[in-house]
């Protein structure tokens, strides 16, 4: 054992000059009083008790009083005087500060310190008290106003053994407000040298002893300033108050004192110290050490840390080792992140020694015992633990959960089924025990209880935020022949291929594809079910009123003819609505079937002759487009044209059609002098602007009667002409109706899926 003494310690010149005035005093004089202590040291003053040094009290009217190192207050020192014969043993340093406060007491005068210490009250006296008491930057920050508005002159003195590192922080303050003033540095240097000579002191031992009386306030701050460099330090007041055998595990050790502190208590601790005999010293050591085995836990002190290892002291004959590998579960951790010298830390006992004279010792061992009971309460109390993944196998997944081997099935991954596991490698994955047993050191997990958790709080979140006829975001997930399916924030809802858009469509692909961002509406919700239908068309205009908007009849459009029947033409039109497009107004010239003259898939220009609103039908027709233009030429070129009279449809080349048959059975029934129906009748509108007597009359047209009527004829003779030639065509149309019924039986259903299109 080496004991090292700091370089500046115990008595300084003012306490010596205190103590050999009091010691003189009391040999010179029988009755010797002093108005509390001396200096601050219990010892020292029970020393002279002894002596003949008595306390003062109201009772005694003569005598020699002891005025105290620290000073006494300018009022009562003034009336000490007047009854006692008074010995003033303040040291030379304060009653500087004192002049010092009475010279600037009618100034903003700052002393700094603690406003009940003694030596303080004395040295404020002298300003008649009006001196501001700041003892640290928090107080001086409350008085922050009262600086700025002064217009006196700013003045600071301090106490002797004020703290430097707090002198440095009020300057600073006071300089970023701008303050000026005038500082006097009355900390007694003996106080500066004691302070470094300790840090030098704790930097180079393995303890220090600091001895001192805990109201000492030098001796307080030796210690503070000690234990920023050295995590055992002793601040005792005499060496009694600790067991030296406690000291006997440290090789070398340093020894300061405060300023009250006297030399004979500092010679007294070292000389016990070093009288201690070799088998005193071995029977000392030997019955502190503690006895251990291996699997012991143990409480012990970290002696060091380095990259590599963690020395601990375990208060046993040899100190204990932590390998690095020992310290945490995380092989990554530097041990000095973790621990540094002075710490308490908790071990296992591994092995009584490693090789080298050391006891092996475990951290990790440790906290995974206690880890057990960690992952046990949150099994209980089903809580989230987190999985780090270290390793993928056939069946699952090896986990880590604080260090715990834990091990997560396949089937418990995911909600989803996941083929290749690999993609968890190396990540935390948040999950629950769903079976623990510490006994078997058998921990099992699932994450799949996690996201199905997740699921059903979204899916709850959801149904409560929605409502039918909301229009929400969404992402398209999957496609089948029926529907998309749409993501809408944690559940799926179901676009209807009717509901995707207002035109035919043979595949959801022709409208959305997986990924895409769409918006939608609610349609229908049913959270017994899961079940939220969506609609995609609904947010845009439905194609048929964008069409009786945008289109009238007459105008001229754009058409692709997308069916072919024998009676007419489906063309669907740029707005994407369906019109017909009637066998007879497909041309001209007369034509048998429309496959004569259009080809699915052709585009075309037609005109559009009717709209039915309420039936939602349109009629077109190429045949008036042609006859426009041709009377646009015959005007070009000159020539009168009546549109009454017009001969508007070309003949065509004689073949046998449906109508050819019609008119032979006509033929057949007249020469057989059937009665002819006498009632005239308008035919019904088929719903595409084209009635049965339309038909009829082109079939008519062929006939060799004609009508003509002449430009020069009176208006009672075009009158009768016109009236015979409705009759008698109303009445060929009826007989024609039901000639033809044979034949519109063997169109019937395609008719009707017309119709139904």
């Amino acid at each position: 054992m080496e004991i090292i003494l700091a370089d500046y310690y115990g008595f300084c010149g003012g306490v010596k000059r205190a103590v050999k005035l009091t010691e003189e005093a009391l040999e010179n004089n029988e009755k010797v009083y002093i108005d509390g202590m001396l200096i601050h040291n219990h010892n020292e003053t029970n020393r002279l008790e002894k002596l003949g040094l008595n306390e003062l009290n109201e009772n005694i009217e003569d005598g020699t009083l002891i005025l105290r190192s620290h000073g006494t207050a300018l009022e009562k020192k003034i009336e000490y005087e007047k009854i006692y014969d008074v010995i003033d043993t303040v040291c030379p340093k304060v009653i500087k500060v004192q002049k010092l406060a009475k010279k600037y007491k009618d100034d903003f005068l700052v002393i700094l310190g603690k406003k009940d210490h003694p030596e303080v009250v004395s040295i404020n006296s002298y300003s008649c008290y009006n001196g501001l008491v700041i003892e640290n930057i928090e107080e001086l920050k409350k008085n922050k106003e009262n600086l700025i508005n002064t217009d006196k002159e700013v003045v600071i003195i301090s106490q002797t053994t004020f703290n430097e590192n707090k002198l440095n922080e009020i300057f600073e303050f006071l300089d970023s407000i701008n303050i000026k003033y005038k500082f006097y540095d009355t900390i007694c240097n003996a106080t500066k040298l004691r302070n470094q000579s300790v840090i030098n002191l704790a930097k180079s031992v393995d303890c220090v002893l600091i001895f001192g009386d805990k109201k000492s306030s030098n001796s307080t701050k030796l210690y503070e300033n000690a234990k920023k460099y050295n995590s055992n330090i002793f601040f005792i007041n005499s060496i009694d108050e600790i067991e030296i055998s406690k000291l006997l595990v440290y090789n070398r050790i340093g020894i300061s004192a405060g300023a009250s502190t006297p030399a004979w208590i500092i010679k007294e601790a070292i000389e016990k110290m070093e009288d201690m005999n070799k088998n005193e010293m071995m029977e000392a050591i030997d019955s502190s050490f503690t006895k251990i085995k291996r699997g012991d836990i143990l409480t012990g002190t970290v002696l060091y840390v380095n990259d590599t290892e963690v020395g601990v002291n375990i208060n046993y004959r040899a100190d204990g080792i932590v390998p690095k590998e020992e310290v945490s579960d995380s092989l990554d951790v530097n041990p000095s992140d973790l621990f540094k010298s002075g710490d308490e830390i908790e071990v296992y006992v591994l092995k009584m020694d490693d090789g080298d004279g050391n006891v092996l010792l475990s951290h990790k061992r440790i906290q995974q015992m206690k880890n057990w009971e960690v992952v046990e309460g949150m099994f209980n109390n089903e809580e989230i633990v987190e999985a780090y993944v270290n390793e993928v196998t056939k069946g699952g997944l090896k986990c880590e959960v604080l260090g715990l081997n834990a091990f997560m099935p396949a089937s418990h991954v995911s909600v989803g089924y996941k083929k290749d596991l690999s993609e968890f490698l190396d990540k935390t994955l948040a999950s629950k025990v769903i079976d623990f047993n510490k006994d078997k050191r058998r921990i099992i997990l699932s994450r799949k209880v996690v996201e199905q958790e997740e699921i059903e709080q979204k899916k709850k979140e959801i149904y409560e935020n929605i409502n039918v006829g909301d229009t929400i975001e969404g992402v398209v997930q999957r496609l089948t022949n029926f529907g998309a399916f749409v993501d809408i924030g944690g559940i799926d809802g179901l676009i209807h291929i009717s509901q995707l858009s207002w035109n035919r469509v043979k595949h959801p692909s022709d409208v959305v594809e997986p990924g895409q961002e769409v918006n939608v509406k609610v349609l229908e919700i049913d959270p017994e079910q899961d079940r939220v239908a969506l609609g995609l068309k609904q947010l845009t205009k439905e194609p048929w009123d964008l069409f009786v908007e945008e289109n009238k009849v007459g105008d001229i459009v754009q058409g692709k003819v997308v069916n072919l029947l024998d009676f007419g033409a489906f063309v669907k039109l740029e707005s994407g609505v369906d019109g017909l497009l009637h066998v007879s107004q497909i041309s001209r010239v007369h034509v048998d079937k429309p496959s004569d003259k259009l080809e699915q898939g052709q585009d075309i220009e037609v005109v559009i002759t009717d709209i039915d609103e309420e039936n939602k039908k349109i009629s077109l027709s190429i045949k008036e487009i042609e006859k426009q233009r041709a009377r646009e030429a015959r005007l070009a070129e000159g020539e009168d044209v009546n549109d009454d009279i017009e001969n508007t449809e070309e003949p065509a080349p004689k073949k046998e059609s449906n109508y050819d048959r019609v008119n032979e059975k006509r033929s057949k029934r007249q020469k057989e002098n059937k009665p002819r129906n006498q009632k005239v009748e308008q035919a019904s509108n088929d719903g595409f602007g084209i009635s049965f007597a339309d038909l009829f009359n082109k079939a008519d047209s062929n006939e060799e009667e004609s009508f003509e009527v002449a430009d020069n004829a009176d208006d009672d003779s075009n009158e009768e002409i016109a009236e015979n030639v409705v009759i008698e065509s109303a009445d060929d149309e009826i007989n024609n109706n039901e000639e033809v019924s044979e034949l519109n039986e063997e169109n019937a259903e395609e008719v009707e899926e017309t119709e139904e299109a």
